[in-house]
């Protein structure tokens, strides 16, 4: 569509001056520190809606951060859209590793470097200015609501009470997010599902407090020790995950299913230099592809205890703590994954230490289906703007509200997302290609456009 394309060439500048602005808002919904940025943030959303020509924004609280919601209805007998997104991020730490700072949009190599450049903001603003072109346009197709969080980085943890609640307000025929990435933008690829996610915390506790290691070392065990060895058990030679149960539900694919997965292009070579490691790690008799897509993982996300301080101090701790996630497959649940694994980790613990388990946060895998009218309309609006089909590929993060959308509002999920796996997300030096915003601003119309034409 012409129109759409000259008035988003003539808007570029004010598009990203606008986003860049949303990016200086450090909206990290993990720390309480943040509450009165992530209440600006979600103010600032509002504002942007209306102006890109939403007839009603409001703001819901919940018992955590706010909910940001617009619509503009064209015609009840037409598809409703809803579009789903979020504008709080990642902790930025270590913040020594950040080239800039994490909340001062630098642009370096025709890519915006900021935290939430590409998760979630830079993405889901471009739905917001996909509807100020159509509406300046004058060519809005169907009904689009806008659904905006505060709470995905720390589990949409009041989200699905929110839908609950407010079922009639939310109603759609299916939900758009931009929150996953892309092959490339001259290999386009669509997402046709996301992994699940089981998150927890523990912490062992050796002596009832820090004792000289001199003295009581060799007679006192270290919960640090035991905290590692217990790790270490987790996974066996093969990288297989050793937990009893683990892949018990987990839905097999196919040869065929599997060769389709590994036609898509890939480099062995460039993605070790892109990751800056020597060699690749993963569970034996599965490529890389599949590994990080049709297969479910356990990952130690942080761990820590004992003196940390500069010099030394010859201590033996009194604790040990760690972070564990494990990302999930269809047939996986993840209430049953984290009671095997918590489970698991009761049985091999000794008796020389005690065990606390603290359960963060969690959610289902989620595949959407290729054959539906939803996936062909996205497929046909990357096809119009990049000139060629994209490959429908597995994300390897999780979005765990996606299965919600299914059981509340009993409507499919279709992911359109414009990133790219070497943007850095929950990484120091997070960045989004410019070039993949503005296509997306580009894309994002012709769904629309398509979706209400497959619908009628």
């Amino acid at each position: 569509m012409q129109d759409w394309k000259t008035f988003q060439e003539a808007s570029k500048q004010r598009f990203l001056d606008e986003l860049l602005e949303l990016l200086r808002i450090p909206s990290i919904s993990a720390k309480p520190e943040n509450k009165a940025d992530m209440v600006s943030c979600a103010e600032l959303v509002k504002t942007r809606l209306q102006e890109a020509g939403a007839a009603k924004v409001e703001i819901y609280p919940t018992a955590g951060h706010p909910v940001v919601y617009g619509e503009l209805v064209t015609d009840p007998s037409k598809p409703t859209v809803l579009v789903y997104g979020h504008y709080d991020v990642q902790p930025v730490e270590p913040l020594e590793l950040w080239h800039s700072g994490p909340f001062e949009p630098v642009i370096k190599d025709g890519k915006i470097f900021a935290r939430g450049s590409a998760d979630d903001k830079g993405q889901f603003y471009m739905h917001v200015k996909a509807l100020e072109t159509m509406v300046k346009t004058g060519s809005v197709p169907l009904n689009i609501k806008f659904l905006i969080e505060g709470e995905e980085e720390v589990g949409s943890e009041n989200l699905g009470i929110f839908m609950e609640s407010h079922k009639d307000l939310l109603k759609a025929d299916v939900v758009l997010i931009s929150d996953t990435a892309m092959i490339s933008l001259d290999t386009p690829s669509l997402d046709t599902g996301v992994r699940g996610l089981s998150y927890i915390e523990v912490e062992l506790t050796g002596p009832d407090r820090d004792l000289h290691s001199g003295v009581y070392g060799g007679a006192v065990a270290n919960p640090i020790t035991i905290l590692a060895q217990m790790i270490a058990s987790l996974h066996d030679e093969n990288n297989h995950i050793t937990i009893p149960g683990f892949y018990d539900d987990v839905k097999e694919l196919s040869k065929e299913e599997r060769a389709k997965i590994n036609q898509a292009p890939f480099s062995e070579q460039a993605y070790k230099k892109e990751q800056g490691v020597q060699e690749l790690w993963g569970e034996k008799g599965y490529t890389t592809l599949e590994r990080t897509g049709i297969r479910p993982t356990l990952e130690l996300n942080g761990i820590w205890g004992g003196y940390m301080g500069e010099g030394s101090k010859t201590v033996l701790p009194s604790k040990a703590h760690a972070k564990i996630s494990c990302r999930l497959v269809p047939g996986q649940d993840h209430h049953k994954i984290t009671d095997l694994l918590i489970k698991h980790l009761e049985k091999i613990t000794p008796a020389c230490v005690t065990l606390k388990t603290i359960i963060h946060h969690g959610g289902n895998p989620y595949v959407t289906p290729i054959d539906s009218i939803e996936y062909k309309a996205a497929e046909k609006a990357i096809e119009a703007t990049f000139g060629k089909s994209p490959i429908p590929v597995r994300g390897g993060g999780s979005i765990p509200i996606t299965t919600l959308f299914e059981s509340i509002l009993n409507c499919k999920t279709i992911f359109m997302g414009f990133g790219l796996d070497s943007d850095n997300l929950h990484s120091p030096n997070e960045k989004y290609n410019l070039e993949n915003y503005y296509k997306g601003i580009e894309t994002i119309p012709y769904f629309h456009k398509f979706y209400a034409e497959l619908k009628k």
